[in-house]
């Protein structure tokens, strides 16, 4: 059973930081590409980053490009999003997920990822 557990979360002012982990179970977890998504309220889910499987690739929203940087631990099985200057456009819940094809690279569209950690919460404050 594949397992994704996110934390890291918080509240926060705008301007500040924050890291977003992601620790994966049940699967060969170097095998596989990362994605970060996250939903606003009455939103739809949307494309934060991702990372390849060896993590020499990487994507990002055009919205936090620069702002935020994903990065993976293979030997930890775990993924991050460090996240700076936070706006608080950037409040929502923010998902990490599993990329269905071994080997791959990333994709922007949530169906190509097939197992979803629960979310943690991130509100930025003005």
């Amino acid at each position: 059973q594949v397992q994704l557990v996110e934390s890291g979360g918080g509240l926060v002012q705008a301007g500040d930081s924050l890291r977003l982990s992601c620790a994966v179970s049940g699967r060969t977890f170097s095998r596989y590409a990362m994605g970060w998504f996250r939903q606003a309220p009455g939103q739809e889910r949307e494309f934060v980053a991702a990372i390849s499987w060896s993590g020499d690739v990487t994507h990002y929203a055009d919205s936090v490009k620069g702002r935020f940087t994903i990065s993976r631990v293979n030997a930890k099985n775990t993924v991050y999003l460090q996240m700076n200057s936070l706006k608080p456009e950037d409040t929502a819940v923010y998902y990490c997920a599993v990329h269905k094809i071994d080997l791959g690279l990333g994709s922007t569209l949530p169906s190509m990822y097939d197992y979803w950690g629960q979310g943690t919460q991130v509100t930025v404050s003005s």
